[in-house]
């Protein structure tokens, strides 16, 4: 098995095909189960972000792989697969871990360096192992993945190369409606980053933040948190939107809703009689806001497709270079590790022949010398085992050595041709081993 990465991204898609095929949350896990439905897949996870879409699978070939994942993808869509083609990237086997670990260190984000992507990789873990699409392959990359998100960002002053997508979002509006301090906020979402937008509004000083939601507990919820932080702040569904437009100066809509929930006529509406500008911040994919909304006069739309120009020549600095030799360095110790892996069954099955030979040979001796003293026949087990594991350990532990350089399946065929051994078997004795011990990191959420 081999892992196979395909996806689209801000890198490769314009903001109108990522919106096509984004996957809403509630759509996760019937997505995850028609891959796993494919021939060729054994495991597969989904990241579904406001800037990617990418599926991380372990399959048997590429070629098949590809095929069913690209497929997949095409249909969620609701395009040809030759119309998807043109804006997918596939990374297979090692490119495919380094990606990841890229993707994990905020060193792919539309923004380099956001720390957001860890949460949304743990969500995008959590809800392949509820769909019980994770094994042990994906669970394992998955894990140190996080890992070394979070290694890169506290070893390296990444975070400080790029804010989040909300933070420069309102970069652009301030430059549209001048200082933030003061002025009055709608934020439509309460999820994370909806969250994350009444952060960052109390931090640039705004009087008061209305937060809108389908329902209406979060948004109490969030409310509650924003004036427990000291900015005046209150709660209403979705049906209370265009009330809240008519005193804000700034909105942020960020709810991951498959339809517009912002449109022209309600903020033409809430304006009426108003000169004064107001910046729309959208950052939800797909959009939550009609494009014509930016043809109304006094009217700034913010939103991915802005953003991707602004900063697709960001993050060339030197934290942003350091944290990609830590990303590498990871890589090349992950790949090595796994190298070394290859060989471990068939170490396992030699080890356990040779317990098997000793076992035979110390029965035979008993047979031969019923009569002989316990205390000897004890030294005489004791001395045989050693022989043998000293005779074993150097090629044992060489083997694994030469495997992580490269090679590790040729090292593994060459002990099962000079030992006479069954790779059936091979196989078998780790299954066993990995049955009684399961072992591997619990999940950091």
């Amino acid at each position: 098995m081999s892992l196979l990465v395909v996806g689209l991204s801000h890198h490769t898609a314009p903001v109108r095909e990522l919106e096509r095929a984004a996957v809403a949350a509630e759509d996760v896990g019937k997505l995850l189960s028609e891959l796993l439905d494919g021939e060729h897949i054994s495991e597969a996870l989904l990241v579904s972000t406001c800037n990617r879409v990418e599926v991380y699978a372990t399959v048997q070939t590429f070629h098949g792989g590809l095929a069913d994942v690209s497929g997949v993808l095409a249909r969620h869509a609701g395009v040809l697969l030759d119309e998807l083609a043109a804006q997918l990237y596939v990374h297979y086997a090692g490119a495919g871990v380094e990606h990841l670990f890229a993707v994990a260190s905020g060193l792919d984000s539309m923004v380099v360096g956001e720390p957001q992507i860890l949460g949304q990789l743990r969500g995008a873990y959590a809800a392949a192992e509820e769909a019980g699409t994770v094994g042990s392959t994906l669970h394992e990359l998955a894990q140190q993945a996080l890992r070394v998100g979070k290694r890169v960002h506290a070893e390296t002053g990444i975070d400080a190369a790029g804010a989040s997508v909300v933070s420069e979002a309102l970069i652009e509006a301030a430059d549209a409606v001048g200082d933030l301090t003061g002025r009055r906020a709608l934020v439509i979402g309460a999820g994370s980053m909806g969250g994350l937008a009444a952060a960052r509004l109390r931090r640039a000083g705004v009087a008061e933040i209305v937060v809108a939601n389908r329902s209406e507990a979060a948004a109490v919820r969030l409310a509650e948190a924003s004036a427990a932080e000291g900015t005046p702040a209150r709660a209403t569904g979705l049906d209370g939107i265009e009330a809240a437009l008519a005193g804000a100066d700034v909105v942020v809509s960020c709810t991951g809703a498959v339809g517009a929930v912002l449109g022209a006529g309600q903020l033409a509406r809430a304006r009426h009689g108003r000169a004064t500008p107001v910046a729309v911040c959208d950052l939800g994919l797909p959009r939550d806001v009609e494009a014509d909304v930016a043809e109304l006069p006094g009217i700034t739309l913010v939103d991915l497709t802005t953003l991707q120009h602004r900063l697709e020549s960001a993050g060339a600095g030197v934290d942003t270079q350091a944290a990609r030799r830590l990303v590498a360095e990871e890589v090349r110790g992950y790949l090595a590790a796994q190298r070394s892996a290859e060989v471990t069954p068939t170490v396992a099955a030699l080890r356990k022949r040779a317990a098997e030979v000793v076992d035979a040979e110390l029965l035979r001796l008993d047979g031969k010398l019923p009569s002989l003293d316990a205390a000897v026949r004890e030294e005489l087990d004791r001395t045989v085992r050693r022989v043998v594991d000293k005779l074993l350990h150097t090629p044992t532990v060489r083997v694994k050595q030469l495997a992580g350089s490269g090679g590790g399946q040729a090292y593994a065929d060459a002990l099962r041709e000079l030992f006479a051994l069954d790779s059936h078997a091979a196989a078998a004795v780790t299954a066993t081993t990995h049955a009684a011990d399961p072992g591997g990191e619990a999940d950091p959420r």
